[in-house]
């Protein structure tokens, strides 16, 4: 008898504390989903209510531990392994929802961009840090950029411990020639000029190596924007390793016209050679699009608002690494072809196909399988960015969200804030519509022309159709508009 009392008493302990956990689990789990924004109302309501349902289960089949005989020993047991099994469910499920919230707060909300500065000697140069070149004359232009060559001549002159021999070029070209032909020694600029350099120079990355590096932030000051009205977001592609925040050419520039009301996205590519103004950095001197992210992703929103008349809230920079990733991690796309053609190892026929994140990456970059070459290749790009949108739009995606935003969060950059973002997901999974994708492409026409980032060497650039600018401009502003 007595042993009978002290293990009713001991399984009395037990099964409410196995109830009290879930309790508190379940009360958790609804917080923390509550909290993400991400959750439509109305699925909130059905979640707390499944949740206290089996709450009541539970407590039915736990009864013996509160007095009550409802279901009897072997209910117990049951209302045990019940609960275990819908705890762990749950515990699972707070996991993940703070894994997405940590990587959409990693992701979202950039502030920043980042000026590499860099010094770069010859290969066969004996020094092996920035002390062993104290005594070197460092070249440094002062056509761009002077106040990051100020700012790194400063950090150079505190590492080696005094003032540095420094030899004036004229421009960013002159100084690379310098370097090579022996006129000096190092050679100080932004790294991200290094794709210019090599638009003159062919072959001078293979020359040098990077000695000594230096980042430099800057604020990104960019106007706030209501997600639930119409928006345009500039996707910007680009081809660097490390950090996603380095100023770097954008080699693709697709605008996202968004109308969340009429569920329409415009997805407009503009060419990366497009002779253009740089707002706020080349005056009335044009240069190339490609070039505008040189100085910034600011600048090239600013470049491309210039361009077609427009306000851009939003960013979002894109490693071209994370393309394969995203593409792999959604299971492939579907992208429609103009053409048939050969790139990358790989065949693509005309029509529909089914590409994984290696393909795709082949898909996008092609250029000169084209008569069109460059305005065919921002129509490709538009044709994988839909093929990726549509497959986003699946309601199963949701389960591999967490998934892809881990996998891309060290790639992707965006300003947009990790509220914006929950409430934009929040929008989709409540009004659970599908939505409209159109596409534009700017054309131009070929040439050579110096550009202001590179001086008087002439490099192709195209021209812009003013006459397809102005319709594409009449187009976002339509979507837009539209209510």
């Amino acid at each position: 008898m007595e042993y009978y009392l002290t293990r009713r008493k001991r399984d009395s302990i037990i099964g409410k504390m196995i109830f009290l956990l879930q309790l508190i689990i379940s009360v958790g789990f609804a917080a923390i989903l509550w909290k993400s924004g991400m959750i439509p109302r109305e699925f909130l309501v059905v979640t707390v209510v499944v949740l206290l349902a089996i709450l009541g289960v539970i407590f039915i089949l736990l009864g013996e531990a509160f007095g009550y005989q409802f279901a009897g020993r072997k209910g117990n047991i049951t209302g045990v392994v019940i609960s275990l099994l819908v705890n762990l469910i749950l515990g699972i499920g707070i996991i993940y929802l703070a894994k997405t919230d940590a990587v959409l707060k990693n992701v979202g909300g950039a502030t920043h961009k980042t000026d590499n500065m860099i010094v770069v000697v010859r290969n066969e140069d004996p020094a092996e840090g920035i002390e062993d070149a104290k005594n070197y004359r460092f070249g440094c232009q002062t056509a761009l950029d002077q106040d990051n060559n100020a700012l790194m001549i400063k950090d150079i002159e505190s590492k080696v411990g005094r003032e540095i021999n420094l030899i004036e070029c004229k421009t960013l070209i002159d100084e690379a020639e310098a370097l090579l032909d022996g006129r000096i020694e190092a050679a100080i600029y932004n790294e991200a000029y290094g794709s210019v350099i090599e638009e003159a120079l062919e072959g001078y990355a293979d020359q040098v190596r990077i000695l000594y590096q230096y980042g430099i932030e800057t604020e990104i000051e960019i106007d706030e924007t209501d997600i639930e009205k119409s928006f345009n977001i500039y996707i910007s592609g680009i081809d660097v390793a490390g950090s996603i925040t380095k100023n770097s050419r954008s080699d693709v520039n697709i605008i996202m016209t968004v109308n969340p009301s009429t569920k329409k996205i415009l997805l407009t590519t503009t060419p990366r050679d497009y002779y253009v103004q740089i707002p706020g950095i080349s005056g009335e001197t044009r240069d190339k699009l490609t070039h505008a992210g040189i100085y910034g992703v600011d600048r090239s929103m600013a470049t491309l608002e210039n361009l077609y008349d427009i306000d851009i809230s939003y960013f979002a920079r894109v490693n071209f690494t994370s393309l394969i990733t995203i593409v792999d991690t959604l299971g492939g796309v579907d992208v429609e072809s103009e053409y048939a053609f050969e790139a990358g190892g790989y065949s693509f026929k005309k029509g529909m196909n089914h590409l994984d994140g290696e393909q795709a990456l082949a898909f996008a970059r092609e250029r000169y399988s084209f008569k069109d070459g460059d305005n065919q290749r921002g129509k490709n790009q538009e044709a994988i960015l839909k093929g990726i949108l549509d497959r986003i739009m699946f309601p199963d995606i949701l389960f591999q969200a967490n998934d892809i935003l881990n996998n891309v969060a060290d790639c992707v950059e965006t300003n947009m804030t990790r509220d914006e973002m929950a409430k934009f997901i929040n929008m989709q999974l409540s009004e659970r519509a599908s939505w409209e994708i159109e596409t534009a492409a700017a054309t131009g026409n070929g040439d050579k022309q110096a550009c202001f980032s590179s001086g008087s060497q002439l490099l192709y650039v195209m021209w812009p159709d003013e006459a397809v600018v102005s319709d594409i401009s009449r187009r976002m502003k339509k979507i837009e508009g539209e209510n």
